[in-house]
């Protein structure tokens, strides 16, 4: 079904599909298109409002029954690595960062299939190929890079250690999809991106990180909970996560405000307000 606002771009919502993060529950993605000369602003301004980036498609969870996958970000003045996470900073200080273009290599895709057998076997990525992978790196009308992690000073196929695609932002980093070798577990290597993440946003005078989703009872995503400074994306605002637990409301279906109303409350480049927008939906259209 296409829900369209006055000016490009157009919304349509996904069929439901099994939820990846709560058991027995379906989920269902608003998104639309990111594409043209001013696909960097479009970007910027969604990603204020809960959306992600996959490629040239803006996204936004949009389910029938909850309302539980709340977007996080890093607020980097407020943040202050616990006990643990110096640990984790200390573990991982010889490997060396290497930003580059978002171009993929083979290097990258043997990490990033040895990293899907080891942690997404069975998920919705397990049979990508390296067309697929070039695909998700290289198809981004935005500011990505590519940020990779190494052992050491001169690198080696055999010293990719971790990888991270990363969107600039006018406000901030937005950590794609990372991905890291399976053998170095231990190191807890995706929360060290994370933390070098942050350091990469405060030097260049960023003010947020952006985490993906937060979701409340998922122990998949209940890491993310473990960052000070974290905000979530919720009643059209940004604000403190505070107490997790004080989230679970986002399960109930009433929490779910209908698909012409959050299509109307979504503010874009123009600077147009809400109020300017229609909330009646347009004729019914395909589903996609």
């Amino acid at each position: 079904m296409r829900h369209t606002l006055p000016l490009a771009p157009q919304f349509y919502v996904t069929a439901p599909q099994p939820c990846p993060y709560l058991d027995g529950r379906m989920e269902r993605k608003l998104f639309t298109a990111l594409q043209g000369e001013h696909a960097q602003r479009l970007n910027d301004t969604l990603s204020k409002q809960g959306f992600r980036r996959s490629q040239n498609v803006l996204y936004r969870p949009s389910c029938a029954e909850c309302s539980a996958c709340l977007s996080a970000r890093i607020r980097v003045a407020d943040f202050k690595p616990s006990r643990t996470q110096r640990k984790v900073l200390r573990r991982n200080a010889n490997l060396t960062r290497n930003a580059t273009s978002p171009w993929a290599t083979e290097d990258q895709f043997a990490l990033f299939r040895r990293y899907l057998d080891y942690r997404h076997a069975t998920g919705g990525m397990a049979d990508m190929d390296i067309f697929e992978f070039a695909a998700m790196i290289e198809e981004t009308p935005i500011r990505s890079r590519v940020i990779e992690y190494s052992e050491g000073a001169k690198r080696g196929p055999a010293d990719l250690a971790a990888v991270s695609l990363t969107d600039v932002f006018d406000d901030g980093l937005s950590m794609v999809y990372s991905f890291y070798d399976p053998d170095l577990v231990g190191r807890s290597l995706g929360t060290y991106l994370i933390l070098d993440h942050v350091e990469i946003a405060r030097s260049a005078g960023l003010p947020f990180v952006y985490l993906g989703y937060w979701v409340p009872g998922s122990k998949k995503m209940g890491y993310k909970a473990g960052f000070s400074g974290l905000e979530i994306y919720k009643g059209g605002e940004w604000q403190p996560i505070g107490d997790p637990a004080d989230h679970q409301v986002e399960l109930h279906p009433l929490s779910v405000d209908p698909i012409a109303e959050q299509v109307a409350r979504i503010s874009l480049p123009d600077g147009r307000s809400p109020k300017d927008r229609p909330t009646t939906l347009p004729p019914q259209g395909g589903k996609r």
